[in-house]
């Protein structure tokens, strides 16, 4: 009896510790240093979860576009027609690329003819100026493929270990309490750890899924790289066939 008598407050007192275990309550009820943790890992998924959902949608229709301007270049034979139907894919790294090397081709067959003296390497000049044309659009549409995806690796690398600067303060303060109570049971340990397991949770919320869509958007982005590289090749090729002789 004097065996159970003991048992019995124990788990009376235990009851209402696991009441107040809520996680809302101990969210709200957090210190000051864990809030700004949880603010902070709360900022990161919520625009990391923005640019997920926008350069999906971004990608998607490059793609798709890209797609459908290969097609069209690849059938039309006259480039005056292909570049209206570039203007029309705005959203296509590959037609933003045609339009610079239309417009710097234009300028080049707009000059006039070149005089028989010094021909072949005005013809080279003219097809590096192509080519850098194709190269400097390659580099701008890249870069703007790009943007705001290093976001998702930052907030991947970085919200762990916010999470783990949340888990080792509400630890302290858990240690902080025992020594103030002078007793180390469940209800001066518990909200303490709860509190800080709740920042580790949240950073891991925040850095999963921000990893997994940074690596699908990078192997997305090297395959419209080498799609853009593979229609330089193939634009520069027909102009020294067509254009150049």
């Amino acid at each position: 009896m004097e065996h159970g008598a003991t048992l019995f407050p124990f788990s009376a007192l235990a009851a209402p510790a696991g009441e107040q275990l809520d996680i809302l309550s101990l969210i709200m009820g957090a210190s000051p240093v864990v809030m700004g943790v949880l603010g902070l890992l709360a900022f990161f998924s919520l625009v990391s979860w923005y640019i997920i959902a926008y350069k999906a949608f971004y990608l998607s229709r490059a793609h798709r576009e890209s797609e459908g301007f290969l097609e069209t270049f690849f059938h039309s034979k006259r480039l005056d027609a292909i570049y209206q139907s570039a203007g029309e894919l705005k959203r296509s790294p590959i037609s933003q690329m045609f339009k610079a090397a239309y417009v710097e081709l234009s300028k080049i067959k707009g000059a006039g003819q070149q005089s028989h003296e010094g021909r072949e390497e005005t013809l080279l000049g003219d097809l590096a100026s192509i080519e850098r044309a194709l190269e400097r659009a390659r580099t701008a549409e890249l870069t703007h493929l790009e943007s705001m995806v290093p976001f998702l690796a930052t907030t991947g690398s970085a919200a762990p270990f916010v999470g783990l600067f949340g888990t080792v303060w509400g630890i302290m303060n858990s240690f902080r309490n025992i020594g103030a109570q002078g007793a180390a049971n469940l209800a001066t340990v518990a909200p303490g750890i709860a509190e800080a397991l709740i920042a580790t949770a949240i950073g891991l919320v925040a850095a999963i899924p921000a990893v997994m869509a940074y690596n699908y958007f990078v192997r997305k982005i090297k395959v419209l790289s080498s799609e853009m590289d593979g229609f330089a090749n193939d634009f520069l090729n027909i102009i020294k066939r067509h254009f150049f002789k």
